[in-house]
């Protein structure tokens, strides 16, 4: 198999290390005599790998003892409902921050449910850049404020996070584990597992105790937060292979450095990439420097018409999805925690050598 580096947005590529351990245990899990998909998730072997598991996430995360750690399905579209259902406790009125696509999708189902109000809003700008907290309009009667940190779509990302007198939801699915976090700053805490946790399926919620409990009458069981945090996310069968390559992916990030050392690579790889983009006059980004995302790279070429031959000749060149979203145009380079440096560094490489035959 000729060695690629995947760039696609999600689902993501994983760590090799990861990969070779999952193909290696494929067919027996441990001395079960049984793949981990095949074994029961209310056995001891994966009741222990589950327990380890979310150790392993509340070590990396150093999350507080008052927040419970739910592994969830669904997606991170589904905590588009939830939050509200959990989250209103009687209020109607609850804030969301609108960056980019993710958002626009957040807000329409809260929409649903409640009256939103947005505190600040991007699309004017294109999203490409994010107004001045002191700018914002945050209404004091919200249940809460809901925010995008990084949005995948237009790689915007933020670089602080909001402090406001209520709970803070973050959907933080493409920002997860790339770096240090301060999980006592939020509420809620949501991500989808498809880019810096494992392969799709299963969705990651973190979320403080007290908000656990309280949902708007009549909503369905499995939408209740607190369902799951009573029976420790099993109370239906889970998606046992995703915790299982979720598991194993926390276990490499503690073996690379754990998160400090994460934040230390991907600064680094998206600099480089930066660095590239703006020396160049063929390649540009949009996005406020003070903005731009460490996770997802989008750029353009000064010739659109050639952006078909870039991806062609990317592809033969084992560089992978570098496609932008088709909203945006262009290309974008998810460069998650598993994209190693080397990867990086082979697409500037090649961007360099198609800039001087095409330029």
């Amino acid at each position: 198999m000729n060695k690629a580096y995947n760039f696609s947005a999600g689902p993501a590529m994983l760590p090799a290390d990861v990969m070779t351990k999952m193909q290696s245990e494929l067919l027996e899990y441990g001395n079960s005599m049984a793949s981990v998909m095949e074994i029961s998730h209310r056995g001891l072997d994966f009741m222990e790998m589950s327990q380890r598991m979310e150790q392993d996430l509340r070590d990396l995360m150093d999350i507080p003892n008052n927040y419970k750690v739910l592994f969830m399905q669904g997606g991170a579209s589904s905590q588009f409902s939830m939050l509200p259902i959990n989250l209103l406790r009687g209020k109607s009125i609850a804030n969301y921050v609108n960056t980019g696509q993710w958002s626009v999708k957040a807000i329409a189902e809260a929409d649903r449910y409640c009256d939103v109000h947005i505190c600040t809003d991007s699309h004017s700008n294109g999203y490409t850049d994010i107004a001045d907290f002191d700018d914002w309009s945050i209404d004091d009667n919200g249940a809460y404020l809901h925010y995008t940190p990084n949005e995948t779509i237009a790689g915007l990302e933020f670089d602080y996070v909001p402090e406001v007198d209520m709970p803070v939801a973050a959907d933080m699915s493409s920002t997860i584990l790339s770096r240090p976090c301060d999980v006592s700053k939020y509420g809620v805490i949501y991500a989808g597992a498809q880019k810096n946790i494992g392969p799709s399926g299963l969705t990651v919620v973190i979320i403080r105790d007290d908000l656990i409990g309280r949902v708007i009458k009549k909503q369905p069981v499995l939408f209740d937060y607190s369902t799951q945090a009573n029976n420790n996310s099993m109370y239906n069968t889970p998606s046992t292979f995703p915790w299982y390559a979720a598991g194993l992916v926390f276990q490499w990030i503690k073996d690379s450095g754990g998160l400090t050392n994460m934040a230390k690579v991907n600064k680094e790889k998206s600099q480089q990439l930066y660095t590239k983009i703006d020396d160049s006059d063929f390649y540009s980004n949009p996005i406020n420097p003070r903005y731009r995302s460490w996770m997802n790279v989008p750029f353009v070429l000064a010739d659109g018409s050639l952006d078909k031959l870039f991806l062609e000749k990317s592809y033969n060149a084992n560089l992978l999805a570098l496609k932008g979203h088709k909203s945006v145009g262009g290309m974008r380079a998810s460069i998650y925690n598993a994209m190693p440096l080397e990867g990086v560094k082979a697409l500037i490489e090649f961007m360099s050598d198609f800039e001087k035959q095409y330029g």
